[in-house]
């Protein structure tokens, strides 16, 4: 699908100049004109946009649906970026419901702050994460093999499963480029994790999931991820 795009003042002026329109009014005519595209939802947002979630990305509309913006947007007071913000919400799920059985679990100290991780054994991201995890303290890591990235990564991840030793079987592969030994086939939850990863819309690796339910995709630095360890943690024990 191709979005157009177009000034934000622009839009917002076309948005003043009507009533608002419903929600599920936008819903259908987005649907009308890209019958390609499946909307999730549709939100009403304050300042003075449609906020369209397509699953993997947001887009924002007039109330006609005569332009479409694409991008992230801004809060210039704040800086903050609203449109990550929202996505991180809307792609929330809840910790304690996910498979841990599927995952290698690593533990650094006492464990008491959590996270669960999505990761192909190929993904030279993921290497630089495993770094990164290993210099952390007082963390519990449930590691989800997810091969996505090659055609060998499904051999990979279902060799380091089967491994007698899962996580140091996982570490040789991503810390020490040391490839997992060809072992007997056992029952291992390679497809089931490449199952769940797509229902929950991961499209990429490595994908955190802190214990507030809200992920970061992609490389971030390991500054940020203990930010929002912190920031998960005050959260979970505020409920």
């Amino acid at each position: 699908m191709k979005y157009i795009k177009f000034a934000v003042a622009s839009l917002l002026a076309c948005v003043a100049c009507g009533a608002w329109a419903g929600t599920d009014e936008v819903k259908k005519e987005v649907e009308k004109r890209f019958p390609d595209v499946k909307v999730d939802r549709v939100t009403k947002t304050v300042y003075g946009l449609y906020e369209v979630f397509l699953g993997t990305e947001i887009v924002y509309t007039d109330e006609a649906v005569n332009f479409l913006m694409t991008g992230n947007l801004i809060d210039a007071a704040t800086r903050t970026n609203v449109t990550e913000a929202r996505m991180n919400k809307l792609l929330a799920v809840k910790f304690a419901d996910l498979p841990f059985q599927q995952a290698i679990k690593l533990v650094r100290g006492n464990g008491q702050r959590q996270l669960a991780v999505f990761e192909d054994p190929n993904c030279g991201y993921c290497k630089r994460f495993e770094k990164d995890l290993n210099s952390m303290d007082n963390i519990t890591a449930y590691i989800f093999p997810y091969a996505i990235l090659a055609e060998d990564s499904t051999d990979k991840a279902k060799s380091i499963w089967c491994s007698p030793d899962r996580l140091r079987a996982w570490q040789d592969q991503l810390l020490r480029e040391k490839p997992p030994v060809a072992s007997t086939a056992c029952e291992n939850p390679v497809e089931k994790n490449y199952a769940l990863g797509q229902k929950m819309r991961i499209n990429g690796t490595p994908t955190l999931i802190f214990e507030d339910g809200e992920r970061i995709p992609g490389a971030v630095s390991k500054e940020r991820i203990e930010a929002r360890l912190v920031e998960a943690s005050a959260k979970v024990a505020a409920k």
